[in-house]
Parts: structure tokens; sequence; C-alpha cells
């Protein structure tokens, strides 16, 4: 099981509870306990944070069987070091047929969004 959280201050008990529950059905289950920093809010998000939340995982006990710092199969775990992966994916899902690029300007999207917002809409992709 994962347990990602964002590192954009301390770990609150919440997290906390997610974590151990994560824990503990990962070793009833003979599982893996693996985390993963979900980093990708860049305005907000320190490597002090992250230094915070692993020790506050480590005296609470949860020990990890992959994640940053001991390495693992699934890596990287870091979901910022994870973005080569996702433009080859994406590209495949395009030459498979499954997806198709978006080809609005950043200034369509904004729009789209704003009016969406302003009339109490969902915000969605209408392409």
């Amino acid at each position: 099981l994962r347990f990602a959280p964002s590192p954009t201050g301390s770990l609150h008990v919440g997290g906390a509870r997610t974590a151990l529950y994560s824990y503990l059905a990962a070793k009833k289950a003979n599982g893996k306990f693996v985390l993963r920093i979900e980093d990708t809010d860049l305005a907000r998000s320190t490597k002090e944070s992250e230094d915070s939340m692993i020790k506050d995982l480590r005296w609470l006990g949860l020990d990890w069987d992959e994640g940053p710092y001991c390495g693992g199969p699934a890596g990287n775990y870091r979901q910022s070091e994870r973005g080569d992966d996702y433009v080859k994916i994406a590209k495949k899902l395009v030459e498979l047929g499954w997806a198709y690029p978006c080809f609005c300007t950043e200034d369509e999207l904004e729009a789209k969004r704003t009016a969406a917002e302003a009339s109490g809409s969902a915000v969605a992709y209408d392409g």
C-alpha cells in the first residue's frame, strides 16, 4: 500500500492516521508499505517539510519498504521525478489512438475555466 503525503507543511494527525492504517494493512497482507512524496505543488513544497514528515513517520515507527532514502523497484519516489515516465506513457497512448493531444492555448483554457466558475458549472474539458 502507498502513502503519498504532500510536503507543504508538517505531517498532521489525519496524515499520520492514514500512514498508520496503510502500514498496518500492508503488513497484515504480507505486502509492502510504499512512501511516495507528492511534491508537485512547486510553490508550497519544501525540502524542510519533506524532512519533517520523514522524521515524524520514523518517530511513529513507520518504516517503509520502498520509497525515498531506501529505493525499490517502483522508483522514482518523488512525484516531481516521474515526469519523463508520464510523457513516455502519454505519447504511447496517443500512438495507440487511446488519447489525443489538446491544442487549446493556455488563454483559451483559462477563459473556459473562468466562464465555468462564473456560471457555477463544473470546470471540465470540452474538447
